[in-house]
């Protein structure tokens, strides 16, 4: 069925520090109109500038995901992004009052808890997917990093870590479907290894750092222990008694998930991938991936998203029918001069593919228009509405003995011309479920996978024959 965009009900507000700056900030997510997108708002800057989640706008990829437009800057976007994307929010405006997002507990967890507890609200326009269309591969040698996206119908992920370790190994990660980030890889925290750890202390990276917000991971087991007691000492954490324990992390904080921190490298695509400005329907594998290769990725989307815009809607006409005009025939009163469905392509639970060839025999074009043939709107909505009445008594037992009523059109528009030699292929969708006959769909007429025409359609399927 037609998904609709959503926005937040209501504002929520947070407060904590920057991971990085060590900064006090409060931030507020609030609702945002249709076709917005995510946006971020420094409010503390003279004329409150508004930055925009797009990944052409990414400056940096060190320790985070920073943006910057017109020279204002918001730093480590991943976890809020990711939050707002796991939760299937579309438009919301975050407004903050320093340059970095706060850290919170290290991950998505309080910003997916606070989106929760608003709830949502659904918009009028509808949800629009980028839907990959071929393989896509990227792979930096260098940097060890590889990506490869598939068409999926779903959005899924699979991630891959190598530590090159002894002590930690490889960890995986899957999420075979964005309904499942909220459950488990929002609550995922950051991670840092202890041999980076006091380089980032000793040159300020890491003000807001805490062992409370981020896993400590521990790469060699001869630490001794002076080693630990000062590297507690410089974070702040003297009175701690710090260990590494078997699975090489330290003992401050305790692990959710033995993958927790591959389920986080999870987390940050998710994040960065938002970035895109779509949300996606593809299965995205990822090995060894970092804020680089994620944002590099991302342009990678990018490029095939207008790819695949310039080429227009893509329908397979070759393979063979589910209906020819015969089948449709028997489903069907119409005959000729008026039955404008010469096959059907593909039938959903949802959803139908249909075909109609427009060609000079057409007797409307005696005419409609001598010396310049045009395939009238009106017909171009009763051939969608034949679609959609195959798709209708397609869900019926014996559909011989129903009639599909036509009740209601909406928002029709006609967007180029329809002549002698074009196919028409009309894909309709169900904005909402089957009941009482009424059947309500949204339709699309496609030429050369170009937008021709659309309209919203609601019929009703009688059983009016014994």
């Amino acid at each position: 069925m037609v998904e609709k965009q959503c926005t937040l009900k209501n504002s929520i507000s947070f407060s904590g520090v920057g991971l990085h700056t060590g900064e006090k900030v409060s931030l507020e997510i609030c609702p945002a109109p249709e076709n917005h997108g995510y946006k971020f708002q420094r409010i503390d800057l003279p004329e409150q500038p508004v930055i925009k989640a797009d990944v052409d706008l990414v400056i940096s990829t060190e320790r985070g995901t920073t943006l910057e437009f017109n020279g204002a800057r918001v730093y480590t976007t991943e976890h809020i992004l990711a939050a707002l994307y796991g939760c299937q929010i579309d438009n919301a405006l975050i407004k903050i009052d320093a340059e970095e997002i706060p850290i919170m507990d290290g991950s998505s967890k309080p910003f997916v808890d606070g989106i929760l507890k608003v709830g949502f609200v659904d918009q009028d326009s509808e949800r629009e997917y980028f839907e990959l269309s071929e393989n896509l591969p990227w792979e930096d040698i260098e940097k060890g990093i590889e990506f490869l996206a598939i068409p999926d119908i779903n959005y899924r992920l699979t991630v891959m870590v190598d530590y090159k370790s002894p002590v930690l190994g490889t960890q995986h990660a899957s999420m075979y479907n964005i309904g499942e980030f909220k459950t488990e890889i929002a609550h995922c925290r950051t991670f840092v290894f202890l041999r980076e750890l006091e380089f980032l202390a000793t040159n300020n990276l890491i003000k807001g750092g805490d062992l409370d917000n981020a896993i400590v991971l521990v790469d060699r087991t001869d630490i001794p222990k002076e080693e630990l007691n000062r590297l507690a000492k410089l974070l702040g954490k003297e009175d701690l008694k710090v260990e590494v324990n078997t699975l090489g992390v330290l003992n401050t904080i305790k692990l959710q998930h033995e993958n927790e921190p591959a389920r986080h490298k999870l987390l940050d695509i998710v994040g960065d991938l938002a970035l895109l400005g779509k949300p996606i329907k593809a299965h995205i594998l990822a090995a060894r991936p970092g804020h680089f290769g994620n944002i590099e990725f991302t342009k990678i989307l990018k490029a095939q998203l207008k790819k695949q815009e310039n080429m227009g809607r893509v329908f397979d006409l070759s393979k063979p029918p589910l209906y020819d005009i015969n089948a449709i025939e028997k489903m069907l009163p119409h005959r000729f001069p008026f039955l404008m469905v010469d096959k059907i392509m593909e039938i959903t639970e949802n959803s139908i593919i249909g075909v109609k060839n427009v060609t000079m025999n057409e007797p409307i074009f005696t005419g409609h228009f001598p010396g310049n043939p045009i395939f009238p709107g009106v017909l171009q909505i009763e051939a969608m509405a034949q679609v959609g009445g195959v798709f209708a008594l397609s869900k019926v037992e014996n559909p011989h003995l129903y009639s599909t009523y036509f009740l209601k059109v909406d928002n029709a528009k006609f967007k180029q011309k329809v002549v002698p030699g074009d196919t028409l292929v009309f894909e309709l969708t169900l904005t909402s479920p089957i009941r009482r006959g009424l059947v309500e769909m949204k339709g699309t007429a496609y030429v050369n996978g170009k937008v021709a025409t659309e309209a919203d359609m609601l019929a009703q399927v009688i059983k009016d024959k014994e």
